[in-house]
């Protein structure tokens, strides 16, 4: 049972350190305007996004208006060259 234990813990931290490593690559700015978009239905269909809470689901598209909560990095809301070294950081092993 322990094993099963530390093994969560690891998974978990791995997930953990890949968020914020994603969430180190955003410059102030987009940092700013992700924190600015909580709570608001800013991701229209079509959009694509990142559920910082479920990175091993990749790139998403939403299906219609979303509510952008705090897991949610969209697209929108980062510049191209940002948003190619996020795809790169993801698809590391």
């Amino acid at each position: 049972m322990k094993t099963a234990t530390k093994t969560d813990q690891q998974a978990k931290r791995a997930r953990l350190v890949s968020r914020d490593a994603i969430l180190g690559l955003l410059s102030d700015e987009e940092t700013a305007r992700v924190s600015s978009a909580e709570g608001r239905n800013d991701l229209a269909m079509g959009d694509e996004y990142i559920d910082l809470r479920h990175l091993d689901q990749g790139v998403q598209q939403a299906f219609g208006p979303t509510k952008h909560e705090g897991n949610l990095l969209p697209r929108t809301a980062v510049h191209e060259t940002t948003w190619q070294k996020i795809q790169t950081e993801m698809s590391a092993p």
